[in-house]
């Protein structure tokens, strides 16, 4: 080899890579279909819940009776007719729920009658849903009534555990950004897999070794190929999806060590698949587990111990803080010592299992 031998493996694996029509493929339609998915995505956030309304001949008392549902996350739309109501409710895409109020109701509830009103829902608002509007119910009518419920209520004192995000409500493409940048990172793991196999299985890692390199020059080499791929890709995906707007430069040390540490694992993955299926396999049983904690995000609350025992966790974590939120290294400092002890991690396990193979080739 005239060059270094790690530039030389690099180069080498490059444009083995570069031939490999399968992967040039998938790996351009996935950044496309990423990029199409996020731009699709409704750019605001949707913090209230809908509710329609219909009460007649107090349309406007009972929306000013109701104002201060707005903020514990009720949005309050106000219906003419009842089955105007009815129709929004079941298409769902106004409202996700109605309170219908019958003709009589305001007289009936001041002379102390007895009368009725429908909630409406449809089979999948949740049960929670349902209790809470008929408490809105129970409050209208004592409201219009002008009489002060038979018990005194305690007074409450709220108190959030952990961080308050209830204003910091983030919008589809602000939750679904980590998973594909994750995702991206992921995928690459599958092609450095398939590179690692293949030289194993076709033996060009012993003509290698019958230069001047050694095992730790190719070690060295795919590490810094399979890192370069997920990271330069993983920064395209950034770039186009607009995610560098803020904390570019803890971004880029973000997805670094998220390339480090997808990298060991396509090491291992590449050095115990001899064949397509064998890669497939290992890559998924790889795959699975890591991309959950990104999945993860997408719901409110502390993920599970063993969620955040998982090695993508203070990827995906850090990844949601700093884009979501615009936390800095003050903040994320903990999650980044984490990912990067993982990352190292990884990469041993990595250098270790290839390491034993190529010697056994």
């Amino acid at each position: 080899m005239a060059s270094h031998p790690v530039t030389a493996i690099i180069a080498k694996d490059l444009r083995l890579f570069l031939r490999d029509r399968f992967y040039a493929f998938i790996t351009l339609l996935g950044l496309g279909f990423y990029v199409l998915v996020f731009w699709l995505l409704p750019a605001a956030a949707e913090p209230a819940i809908p509710i329609g309304l219909h009460l007649p001949g107090g349309e406007d008392l009972l929306a000013e009776a109701l104002a201060e549902e707005a903020d514990q996350g009720l949005e309050v739309v106000v219906f003419t007719s009842r089955s105007d109501l009815e129709a929004a409710v079941l298409a769902g895409d106004e409202v996700l729920a109605g309170l219908d109020f019958p003709a009589g109701f305001l007289p009936a509830v001041a002379s102390g009658r007895p009368t009725t009103a429908r909630v409406l829902l449809t089979g999948e608002a949740p049960a929670a849903l349902h209790d809470a509007l008929s408490a809105v119910v129970v409050e209208v009518a004592v409201a219009v009534a002008g009489q002060d419920p038979p018990v005194t209520f305690p007074e409450v004192e709220e108190l959030v555990l952990g961080v308050d995000r209830a204003d910091q409500v983030l919008s589809w493409r602000e939750q679904l950004r980590p998973l594909l940048l994750l995702i991206v990172l992921l995928v690459e793991m599958f092609a450095l897999a398939s590179l690692v196999a293949t030289e194993i299985a076709q033996r060009t890692i012993t003509a290698i070794l019958a230069t001047p390199a050694r095992v730790r020059d190719v070690l060295a080499a795919k590490t810094l190929l399979g890192t370069a791929l997920a990271f330069s890709q993983a920064v395209l995906l950034a770039a186009v999806t607009a995610t560098f707007t803020r904390q570019a430069a803890l971004l880029l040390v973000v997805l670094l060590l998220g390339a480090v540490l997808v990298t060991g694992f396509g090491l291992v993955a590449g050095s115990l698949g001899q064949d397509f299926i064998a890669i497939v396999f290992w890559s998924m049983v790889f795959f699975v587990p890591l991309v959950i904690p990104a999945f993860a995000m997408l719901f409110p609350g502390t993920p599970a111990l063993w969620i955040r025992a998982l090695p993508t966790y203070g990827l995906a974590e850090t990844l949601v803080r700093v884009t979501g939120y615009g936390e800095g290294w003050a903040e994320v400092w903990p999650l980044l010592a984490l990912l990067a002890a993982w990352g190292v991690a990884a990469f041993l396990l990595g250098a270790g299992v290839l390491g034993r193979r190529v010697v056994r080739v």
